[in-house]
Parts: structure tokens; C-alpha cells; sequence
């Protein structure tokens, strides 16, 4: 055991005080650097594991569900959601990297990027289909925002700046009678004969109210009404479809139809809106009226124990029985309906059947995609690692202990 004399101890504990008051000044900064760069990021099994089935090692999200070996503008936006959420700066990075340099030539300023990105016919890889998806879109502009902020990159603020401008130019068009709206990709959606198609479950309320903070002379904050109207229009009995149409009757006047297209099937896509409502901060006006417009999934969900999965929107038809994904996203919607019961159920069916997936998959074998896509949103939400706030801004769990770098 080591001993000190006494003007040495004197002098020790007089420096370690010294040492401590200077570290307790530096604030959380000095303490996150001092403690090491993996001191502030939270445990979080279902994204490691996410990160160990989906990401390679040059930041492409993967799904190997299809010959293509695809990847889309959608896995590596919520990756990025992710990594955020997960204080992983570094996925965060070779995520958005990848997107650019593949999804969008190198320039996001020049160019949105491609929806889709696999293996050709011919055996080379690249870009499957050129055109845009919204909502991706959407994700990639809020991810970086929020990055940005709190890692003080003003690249990924710059990124965004940009590739909010280009979604406003190409992707949102006004509607005659309503306003604007954003359409689900820069091309195909305006169809002939004043017929639009529109995408519900592209449209995240919270994305939308951050997107017009910073963005203010922008389309953002009317897009946000015009999709709670939207909503309240095509839901006429508490079901929304995965795709839904906008007829202009006249060019002052329109009102929107079943898709004469897609149907008034309400699915895969159509459970992310039915999320999204669930995870709007309830101090939003628009919050819940959008709950009520939704209010058919909570019925059938509680009589069948579990959520549909296929629902005609105009009939209220139900069809068979939804992946555990589905229960995933609804625990937000159940918990903001007051539902505890039935968010605890389908977010203990939701753990269950995703440890079971997570534990059969192999290095040949992933999870399916989608079903943990909906579970990092969904239960990563119950389990409080975020919330949305009014302004859409994320509150981050890890912020408690690791504040962000700069004020907000």
C-alpha cells in the first residue's frame, strides 16, 4: 500500500479537488470525452442487432428478402433514425455516405435519391429505379436536422437545407380546392385527368412540424392540415388505405377518392400511418383528431386480439392476421388511445415473435425486414429511448446523461 507524507497528502487531495472542481465546471462535454466515446450511447440490443443483420460494413442497408439483394432510400433513412436514437454518430455517417454517393450520384444538392438500388439483370449493381420516395426523403431531411444539431456538423446541416429545397421544388404539388400536398415520389404520382395519388403513411406529423421550423415560407405547416383532412376524408370507418387519390373537379375544387389504381387496401404501408398518429405528441391540435380518423384499428385489434392484416378502408373488411410488426407499431397508437391493455399485448406477442425471428436468423438467414424496421420504431418508442415534441424535435434517452453539444 502506497503512503504519502503529510504536506504530500495535503498536497494530493488538494490537486484531486482541484481536478474534480475543473471537471464539474467543463460540463458534459468534457465528461463525455473524459469517460470515452461509447460513455453516452445506451444499450440497445434490437439496434445492434439491426446493425449486425442489415448494415454492411460501407454503411449499405441490406435486404436480402429479394433476388435483387435490394437496398432502398427507406432502409438507410430509418437506419439513420436509428443510429440518432441510438448515439451511434459513426453508423449514422457511413449510412448517409452510402446513400449519397449511390442513391444520389455523389450530389444531393443535384439530385433526390433513387428509391432503389440492387443487382441488375446482367449481374452488376446500381440503381434499379431512378425515381424518388418521398417519404425517405422526409426521413433522410429530419435525420440529418437532428444529427446536425447535436454532433455539430454543419455538412449534414447543409445536406438537409438542400434536400429540403429539392422535396419542396419536385416532390409537393397544390392541389386544386385544397392546398398543398407532398406526393410519394418526383415523378408518376400527378396522373392524368387532375388525378393525383397520395401516399397517408408518408406523411409523420412530427416530420412535417419540424421540417416547418426550418422551413417557414415553406409548404410544411398546411401540408400538416391537409393531412389531417385527408384522413378524416378516406377513413369512413376508422381504416386508412395504403393508398388514396385527389380528383380536382374543377380548378378551384376537388376532393379526395378511393385510388382508382392501388384500391382501398390498407396493409403494409398503411400500418406506419396508424405509427405514426400513435407517436404524435399529444400537445399537437392535429393529434387527436387524427386518432379519431384512425379509431377502426383499436376496435378490431380488441376483438381479435391481434391487428388485421389486410383491411378494406371503404367496408371495414378484415383479412387474416398481421406479422408481429404490425403489433410493434401499434403500441404507440394503443398507448395514446389510453388502451394500456392492448398496448401491453401487442408489445409482448410484438418481443416475443421478434426474439424468435432474432434467434433463428443466421448469417444466411435475416430477420424480416420490415417487421424490424417497425419494431425499432415501436418498441424503441415504448421503451421511452424518444419522443416527439411539439415543435418535432426528438428528445433522445441518451440526452439525459449526454445533453446535446449545442443549445436548441
Amino acid at each position: 500500500m502506497k503512503t504519502y507524507p503529510a504536506i504530500g497528502r495535503l498536497t494530493w487531495r488538494l490537486a484531486a479537488m482541484a481536478s474534480a472542481l475543473s471537471f464539474a465546471l467543463a460540463g458534459p462535454a468534457a465528461v463525455r470525452a473524459a469517460a470515452g466515446p461509447d460513455a453516452c450511447k445506451p444499450a440497445w440490443p434490437l439496434w445492434q442487432a439491426f446493425g449486425t443483420h442489415f448494415i454492411q460494413p460501407d454503411g449499405r442497408v441490406l435486404d436480402a428478402s429479394t433476388p435483387r439483394l435490394h437496398s432502398s432510400s427507406e432502409g438507410q433513412s430509418y437506419g439513420m433514425f436509428f443510429a440518432l436514437v441510438a448515439n451511434d454518430a459513426a453508423a449514422f455517417d457511413r449510412m448517409w455516405r452510402w446513400a449519397v454517393d449511390n442513391l444520389a450520384g455523389g450530389d444531393i444538392g443535384a439530385r433526390l435519391p433513387a428509391w432503389y438500388w440492387g443487382k441488375r439483370e446482367d449481374g452488376t449493381w446500381g440503381v434499379l429505379d431512378d425515381n424518388s420516395a418521398s417519404d425517405a426523403d422526409l426521413w433522410f431531411a429530419y435525420a440529418l436536422f437532428e444529427a446536425g444539431e447535436r454532433w455539430r456538423r454543419d455538412d449534414y446541416l447543409r445536406d438537409a437545407r438542400a434536400l429540403v429545397a429539392r422535396i419542396e421544388a419536385e416532390e409537393t404539388v397544390e392541389l386544386p380546392g385544397l392546398g398543398p400536398m407532398l406526393l410519394p415520389g418526383r415523378r408518376s404520382f400527378a396522373r392524368p385527368d387532375s388525378l393525383w395519388q397520395i401516399n397517408p403513411s408518408y406523411l409523420p406529423l412530427p416530420l412535417l412540424r419540424r421540417l416547418a421550423t426550418v422551413s417557414p415560407s415553406g409548404p410544411w405547416a398546411r401540408i400538416a392540415d391537409n393531412t389531417a383532412a385527408l384522413l378524416a376524408a378516406v377513413s369512413p370507418k376508422g381504416y386508412v388505405a395504403d393508398w388514396v387519390a385527389y380528383r380536382g373537379a374543377s380548378p378551384a375544387s376537388g376532393l379526395f377518392v378511393v385510388d382508382p389504381i392501388k384500391g382501398d387496401l390498407g396493409s403494409y404501408d398503411a400500418i406506419r400511418t396508424y405509427l405514426w398518429a400513435g407517436m404524435a405528441p399529444t400537445s399537437d391540435p392535429l393529434a387527436a383528431p387524427m386518432l379519431q380518423a384512425l379509431r377502426g384499428m383499436a376496435a378490431s385489434t380488441a376483438s381479435a386480439g391481434t391487428p388485421p392484416e389486410r383491411v378494406r378502408a371503404m367496408t371495414g373488411q378484415t383479412e387474416g392476421t398481421g406479422p408481429f410488426g404490425f403489433s410493434s407499431a401499434l403500441v404507440p397508437y394503443f398507448t395514446a388511445k389510453k388502451q394500456p391493455w392492448l398496448a401491453d399485448l401487442q408489445q409482448r406477442r410484438a418481443q416475443a415473435l421478434l426474439d424468435e425471428s432474432l434467434r433463428t436468423a443466421g448469417p444466411d438467414r435475416q430477420p424480416p425486414y420490415y417487421d424490424v424496421v417497425l419494431s425499432l420504431f415501436g418498441l424503441g418508442w415504448a421503451e421511452e429511448r424518444y419522443r416527439f415534441l411539439s415543435t418535432g424535435q426528438v428528445q433522445l434517452s441518451w440526452e439525459k446523461t449526454c445533453p446535446p453539444t449545442v443549445a436548441r
